[in-house]
């Protein structure tokens, strides 16, 4: 191919590249004169050039659009999306004859009159033809044939007319040429080397890394050389040569998203939809290599977020939002990774009819179903042939494209995660490294072999022993590790790769490295841990491709060759459904460990004495520190204006007397609109112990001591200090007198322990609820026959006399059979949650879990409320 011709290919498809972006921004500021001026000089340069190289059809199409642009840039026409859709067509056939340019190194013969009669028709101000053809776009026929001289006028004016177009065309290219001599040339600032040169440039790099790893390496094993300085002095060149390298190979993610403009502004209208798209971060530079990578995946991401996404402008109206739907295109920096977010406004992901599909493709059970997370039943869209859609269109529906998504993203070490919530939009998170080519890379040791884990998946490492609080445990037969209070599903290296001689690790020493894909995080037994070193990857040889736990190899300083590790690889031979049942049976054994070390997060402070003192820190609603010159009396007790209103002030001790200057800590407990400070002299500290009150009191005020952090503790009574800042605190009849709701829902607490009943009542109090509370099954049935009733009944299992179940028992069998009963207890294991659900027990809750206590009390008012 001719040089010249090819010169003219280059240009010309990166001059429509951006005409593509530049009119659909026009057709959004049709006011903007330098976006304007910009379309119609590179309009004109592409007409310019094919006239130079005898392009007549190229001409003629590109002839007539800058006609049209030109009479909207002189104010002649306004910018409308008729205008900008026929001159986007117009572009297209110029993509189109310069596709076929290229292929047979002459323009094809064809006649593009349709499309440019109706450039001419926008340029004449007329309507646009009916018809793509000059018969529908010529004046009706006269009803009587023109004379000789009535044709010698009309030719004489068409003539007449044609040499003043073209009088003020050549004034308006004067104009613009001599604006575009006084900027700077784009050709000046820049050369176009071939991809291949480059490639070959990296290879190179890629090859002085080894050798310089290899020379450090000898460097190690000598402390003394003469070759030392001039090795440092190497390696540090050799280090600036590979970024400069590197930086070449990068470009901007914008150029991923050329194209997405004006895919989006013809989805939109295809699906009658009114869609705004939001690009950030487009300067952000990534590997070209991977920009390649992931073009294919973001654009089906954003068509699919255009098409299932966003609703229409009348369901829009519907939900409360604006006409226009919004897609945002974020890309930035993070971790040493590049993170590009998709995400949209519209609806959401549509929870029900995902486990319909997943139902119907056998994909789980219905029980499996009911046990899964919203965030776990979304991830079956990524599964192949997934798809909600109730009929295939051009844009989806087909079942395909997810899959290849993860798919294709997974292969260059990358992870997508997707967030989304119903009314409120789907999010995508694309995480992926900056280069393929070299990479920090984490070297161990499993079976006598060495290999390399990349370090953008490693979180950390950590040395577990049986006597340290990282120790592994063993749960039905699967080894987990207990890191910081949550446990960890792990995977030995040697045994998951089948290394001849290996034995299965099964010490309670070990070296473990956390390792995260996606969401999942797991740990990886390996036997001794090495360094970190930048590692040139090299594909892996054929025999080995369909592997998948490996990303590739490389040669270290040593000279070795190793394997290295694919992170997502090894998750998917662990398997989804294994890494999920990981993921469940490390939360059930999390939460039965903290049910039977009944941990709670306590406050500890001190006041009236230097015993320390503690309350549940759930109990608290915020921490103060005010100055006393705040503090006022009222009716001889202090009070603060807290928050608009005042806010009575308790002691610990009766006898203690507020300070005279400084600050003063409070602990401040709150109930709806009702409020209550508790003086204490210092706010300590905040800990997590287990709650073993093993002295009780008969002191008003506290529940009892126990050994928190190492010393004796008072366990303060905080229902009792509510009620002598107000005395209708928990009373419901007189509640509505100190602004808050009379018809709180009614709870029945039935515990034998005195200190589980305070610490409860208190608890349910503060979130609203009438609380009434016995120590045991016979009081409560007492209330039965006595014709109370509540909405809620909320029981310990492990009583003394009648236990749990069987007060559930007879509950179900008199006048409170429908009264939901809520069990409380120690022990969860699968049995006893079986024998809860037959007697009439309608949830399950760990003792001193808060959280699920309440939630499981909304949830099950609501649904009585609903029945």
């Amino acid at each position: 191919m001719d040089d010249l011709l090819r010169e003219f290919l280059t240009e010309s498809a990166e001059s429509l590249a951006v005409l593509d972006l530049e009119l659909v921004k026009l057709e959004q500021n049709p006011n903007n004169p330098d976006l304007l001026g910009n379309i119609f000089r590179l309009v004109h340069t592409i007409k310019g050039t094919c006239g130079f190289l005898g392009l007549p059809r190229l001409e003629s199409v590109a002839h007539a659009s800058e006609n049209v642009l030109g009479k909207v840039r002189d104010g002649e026409l306004e910018v409308t999306p008729e205008i900008v859709s026929v001159i986007l067509k117009s572009l297209d056939r110029i993509k189109s004859l310069l596709s076929a340019l290229e292929q047979t190194e002459a323009e094809p013969a064809g006649d593009d009159t349709d499309l440019k009669d109706q450039l001419n028709a926008i340029a004449e101000g007329k309507a646009l033809p009916k018809a793509a053809t000059p018969a529908a776009a010529a004046a009706p026929a006269p009803t009587a044939a023109p004379t000789v001289v009535e044709k010698q006028a009309e030719a004489e004016l068409a003539a007449a007319a044609e040499a003043h177009a073209e009088a003020s065309r050549a004034a308006a290219v004067a104009a613009i040429e001599e604006q575009a001599a006084r900027e700077p040339s784009v050709a000046a600032q820049s050369i176009r080397v071939h991809v291949n040169l480059l490639e070959n440039l990296m290879t190179m790099v890629s090859e002085l890394v080894l050798t310089r790893n290899q020379l450090l390496q000898i460097l190690r094993s000598q402390k003394e050389s003469e070759f030392a300085a001039p090795l440092q002095r190497l390696n540090l060149v050799t280090s600036e040569l590979q970024e400069g390298v590197m930086k070449t190979r990068m470009q901007p993610i914008g150029n991923a998203w050329a194209k997405l403009p004006r895919m989006v502004r013809d989805l939109a209208h295809e699906l009658n939809k009114k869609i705004d798209l939001k690009m950030q971060g487009a300067e952000t530079e990534l590997d070209r290599q991977v920009l390649e990578l992931i073009k294919d995946p973001l654009t089906h991401l954003v068509r699919n977020c255009a098409d299932h996404g966003l609703e229409g402008p009348e369901d829009r109206r519907k939900a409360g939002k604006p006409d226009t739907g919004r897609i945002t295109l974020d890309a930035y920096h993070e971790g040493g990774q590049i993170v590009i977010e998709i995400s949209d406004d519209g609806r959401g992901l549509p929870i029900e009819k995902i486990k319909a599909k997943a139902l119907a493709n056998g994909l789980a059970a219905e029980s499996e179903l009911a046990s899964m997370s919203d965030e776990q039943i979304q991830q079956f869209i990524f599964r192949a042939g997934f798809s909600t859609a109730a009929q295939v269109t051009n844009v989806s529906g087909r079942g395909v494209g997810m899959d290849v998504v993860r798919t294709n993203i997974e292969k260059i070490g990358g992870t997508i995660e997707l967030r989304s919530k119903a009314g409120r939009g789907t999010s995508f998170f694309i995480k992926i490294p900056l280069t393929l080519a070299i990479v920090s890379a984490l070297i161990v040791e499993a079976g006598n072999e060495r290999f390399a884990i990349p370090q953008i998946s490693v979180i950390e490492l950590v040395r577990a022993t049986a006597n340290s609080s990282q120790r592994i445990e063993h749960i039905n037969g699967a080894p987990f590790l207990r890191l910081r209070n949550r446990l960890l599903p792990l995977v030995n290296l040697s045994s998951l790769l089948k290394i001849a001689g290996a034995a299965d690790k099964k010490t309670e020493d070990a070296c473990i490295v956390v390792t995260q894909v996606g969401k999942h995080t797991f740990g990886i037994v390996v036997d001794r841990v090495f360094d970190t070193e930048e590692i040139v990857v090299k594909p892996v040889a054929p025999i080995l491709r369909d592997i998948s736990m490996f990303a590739g190899n490389t040669i270290l300083g040593d000279g070795s060759v190793i394997m290295i590790l694919d992170p997502n690889g090894i998750a998917a031979a662990i398997g989804d459904a294994g890494m999920s049942h990981h993921d469940q049976s490390a939360e059930t054994a999390t939460a039965h460990a903290s049910t039977k070390d009944e941990r709670v997060a306590l406050l500890l402070f001190r006041a009236g004495g230097d015993t320390p003192k503690a309350v549940p820190l759930a109990l608290v609603a915020r921490l103060e520190e005010v100055d006393v010159k705040a503090i006022e009396i009222s009716d001889g007790k202090p009070v603060l204006q807290y928050r608009g209103k005042l806010m009575p002030l308790v002691t610990i001790d009766p006898a203690y007397s507020v300070k005279t200057e400084g600050r003063q800590p409070i602990l401040v407990f709150a109930d709806g609109n009702r409020s209550m400070g508790l003086l204490v002299d210092e706010i300590v500290d905040i800990v997590e112990e287990r709650m073993n009150v093993q002295l009780g009191t008969e002191k008003t005020g506290l529940l009892g001591s126990a050994i928190i952090a190492g010393k004796a503790t008072e366990i303060i009574d905080a229902g009792h200090y509510l009620t002598v800042a107000l005395d209708t605190w928990f009373d419901p009849d007189k509640a509505s007198a100190d602004g808050t709701k009379s018809d709180a829902k009614r709870i029945l607490l039935v515990d034998d322990s005195p200190f589980f009943r305070n610490l409860l009542t208190p608890l349910l109090s503060v979130a609203g609820y009438d609380v009434t509370s016995v120590e045991g099954a016979d009081k409560a049935l007492a209330l039965c026959e006595a014709g109370k009733d509540f909405d809620v009944i909320v029981s310990d299992i492990e009583m003394p006399g009648m236990s749990g179940f069987e007060f559930a028992e007879a509950v179900k069998s008199g006048r409170w059979q429908n009264t939901p009963i809520v069990a409380l207890s120690a022990h969860t294991s699968a049995k006893d949650l079986d024998r809860g659900r037959k007697v009439g027990f309608v949830d399950y809750i760990a003792k001193l879990d808060r959280d699920a206590l309440l939630n499981t009390l909304t949830q099950t008012i609501t649904t009585r409320g609903a029945a």
